[in-house]
C-alpha cells in the first residue's frame, strides 16, 4: 500500500475534497508506476484520477459505522509518535491539516 494514502472515512471533521483527490492521485500513480504521465498517456491518467476520486468520495461520504469518529489531532499525534519510535525523530513531512 502506498504510504501517502491515509484512511479518510469516519473522521471529524470530515475528509476534504482535496484530501480525497490527493489519495486518488497517489493510488493512480501507484497503479501506473509513474509520477507524471507522458503526453500520450496524460488524458487517460487524468481520467483515471477523476474516476477514482468519484468512487472514493462516494465511499468516504457514504461510510456507515457505529464507531465514534476519530479526531484528526489525536490521530496525527499517534502517527508522529509511531514515526518517532520507528525512526527516532519527527516525520519530515507534516500531515495534511484540513483546517488550513
Amino acid at each position: 500500500m502506498c504510504r501517502n494514502i491515509r484512511t479518510l472515512a469516519n473522521f471529524e471533521p470530515q475528509a476534504t475534497d482535496n484530501e480525497i483527490r490527493a489519495s486518488s492521485l497517489q493510488f493512480v500513480r501507484k497503479l501506473s508506476g509513474v509520477n507524471k504521465p507522458s503526453r500520450a498517456n496524460e488524458a487517460l491518467f487524468n481520467q483515471a484520477v477523476d474516476e477514482v476520486t468519484e468512487a472514493a468520495e462516494r465511499l468516504v461520504r457514504g461510510w456507515v459505522t457505529s464507531a465514534p469518529p476519530k479526531e484528526r489531532g489525536v490521530e496525527i499525534k499517534k502517527m508522529m509518535e509511531r514515526s518517532r519510535q520507528r525512526f527516532g525523530k519527527e516525520p519530515t513531512r507534516t500531515p495534511i491539516d484540513p483546517t488550513e
